[in-house]
C-alpha cells in the first residue's frame, strides 16, 4: 500500500512551503524475536506438559502394581487360612475317632 501527502504551510509573509511525503508498506512486519520467543514458549511448553503426563501415568502404574500386589497377598493370605481350617478339621475328626 501506498499513501502520498502532501500539505502546504503559507507563512505570514506569505511564502508557500510544499511538503510531500510518501508512506510505503509493502506489508512484511519488522523481524522481531517476539514471535521467536512465542514459539520457544510454546514448544517448552509442550514439553513440560509431555513430561508431567508421563509421570502421571507411571504414577497410576506404580498403584496399580501395589494393588495387584496386596490382592495376591490377600489371597495367599486366605489360602493359608482355608489350609488351616482344613488341617484343624482333619485334627477334630481324627480326636473324635480316637474316642
Amino acid at each position: 500500500m501506498t499513501e502520498e501527502r502532501i500539505t502546504e504551510t503559507t507563512t505570514p509573509s506569505g511564502d508557500t512551503h510544499t511538503t510531500h511525503t510518501v508512506i510505503h508498506d509493502d506489508g512484511r512486519r519488522s523481524g522481531g524475536g517476539g514471535t521467536w520467543l512465542l514459539v520457544l514458549l510454546v514448544v517448552v511448553l509442550a514439553v513440560a506438559a509431555f513430561w508431567f503426563f508421563s509421570q502421571q501415568s507411571g504414577a497410576e502404574i506404580a498403584k496399580d502394581n501395589a494393588v495387584a500386589g496386596a490382592a495376591e497377598e490377600v489371597g495367599n493370605a486366605a489360602g493359608q487360612v482355608g489350609d488351616a481350617a482344613q488341617n484343624a478339621g482333619e485334627a477334630i475328626e481324627g480326636a473324635a475317632d480316637g474316642n
